[in-house]
């Protein structure tokens, strides 16, 4: 899929490139005719007007007069033999004139500044007196020169709508795949879930085992709620009420059975001791589970994990904090990817479903507060509260 995407991709980049460079070509080409008409109608009012001036024939003078009249678009100023503006113009702003007595010298740099020679109109030879005609762009070969960079702009964003749209396509298609798959773990799970609740119950009429089988009822129980989960993957969760310290209290006091004895645990939740949050309580505990866990291989069975809870700004902040090896400055960017991962077993979709959950489920975040090597690494959890959230 990703190959046909690039594919996709390259080919609609190739097209546009043609059809961006077909229009260069081709504007430059009407341009270029255009700006020899335009040199020929400026040429041809040059000597209606000494029409007008020396001739002496009613047709001829008509005919000039017409000429003159028609030429509405091309704007041109009038200077002397010793290149001066004798104060003649066309087709630029009257108010603009009469207000900025700099308006014609700039108009005329302007002018000159398209390397065109102008039109000269021989007024007598004895002496030698002759006015020259320089002459801007009109309205249409304005446009026709600014055409091309509008229609790469129109392409530009038509590839941008395109590529936004295959990648829409791309992840839907994934998070079809991972829902289809978290469901068919689910339905594996079953089975033996089932199974092992029944041998729970072999367990409880023998005695002798009154001490384990509570522990061992708590991971069947935890088996049950992971089937849960991944059977509601893809699925809107259902938020609720729950007091947010005792959620993390729950899921520590859980983890900490599961710990060696040389991992220490701080936990400071007081802040956020009445705080009622709208919460999806399975997915959150599995969020803070896969956090604590991870915390767990960092430190490789030894070492400290602390998780410090706050609230400011009517915002929840959730810092799990490992003093392990630390995440490398070229992967800290990677961590959420799915399917990365730096560990030998996993499939790299822990944190990227955290974060998932975090952001799309709850519209909050989930980022990698800091990390150094060596040293350790904490990330964050940022949980909005909404309006039917509780302060006691």
């Amino acid at each position: 899929m990703i190959s046909s995407w690039m594919n996709w991709r390259t080919l609609m980049v190739f097209i546009a490139v043609l059809i961006v460079s077909g229009t260069i070509v081709y504007s430059q080409y009407l341009a270029g005719k255009i700006a020899t008409e335009e040199r020929k109608n400026v040429a041809a009012w040059v000597e209606a007007q000494r029409t007008i001036l020396f001739s002496s024939d009613t047709v001829s003078i008509n005919l000039a007069s017409k000429i003159i009249t028609e030429n509405d678009q091309i704007p041109i100023i009038e200077t002397n033999e010793n290149d001066q503006i004798t104060g003649n113009y066309l087709n630029l702003d009257t108010n603009q004139v009469k207000s900025d007595p700099n308006y014609l010298a700039q108009k005329l740099k302007q002018f000159k500044s398209f390397n065109r020679t102008p039109i000269i109109s021989i007024l007598s030879e004895k002496p030698f007196a002759a006015n020259k005609y320089y002459y801007g762009e009109s309205k249409l070969l304005k446009e026709t020169k600014l055409y091309p960079i509008i229609q790469l702009l129109v392409v530009a964003l038509f590839i941008l709508v395109a590529i936004a749209m295959l990648q829409i396509n791309y992840k839907s298609g994934q998070n079809q795949l991972w829902a289809s798959l978290a469901k068919e773990t689910a339905h594996q799970l079953g089975t033996p879930v089932s199974s092992l609740e029944g041998w729970l119950e072999i367990l409880k009429s023998n005695e002798g085992n009154e001490k384990i089988v509570p522990e061992i009822a708590k991971d069947v129980k935890r088996l049950q709620l992971i089937t849960d989960r991944f059977g509601k993957i893809g699925s809107q969760p259902k938020l609720e009420n729950a007091n947010i310290a005792d959620q993390i209290q729950h899921i520590l006091n859980y983890m900490k059975k599961r710990a060696g004895g040389s991992v220490n645990f701080e936990c400071d939740t007081n802040e956020l001791e009445n705080i009622q949050v709208m919460i999806s309580t399975p997915l959150f505990d599995w969020v803070m589970e896969n956090l604590i866990r991870n915390a767990m291989d960092a430190i490789d069975g030894k070492g400290l994990i602390s998780i410090h809870a706050q609230m400011a700004n009517r915002e929840i902040f959730i810092d799990v904090t490992d003093s392990g090896k630390g995440i490398a400055p070229a992967h800290v960017k990677k961590v959420f990817r799915p399917g990365f991962t730096t560990k030998k077993r996993g499939w790299g979709l822990g944190l990227s479903l955290s974060k998932r959950i975090v952001e799309q489920y709850h519209k909050g975040k989930l980022f990698v507060r800091w990390s150094e090597i060596g040293k350790g690494t904490s990330f964050r959890i940022i949980l909005p509260l909404s309006a039917n959230s509780e302060i006691a």
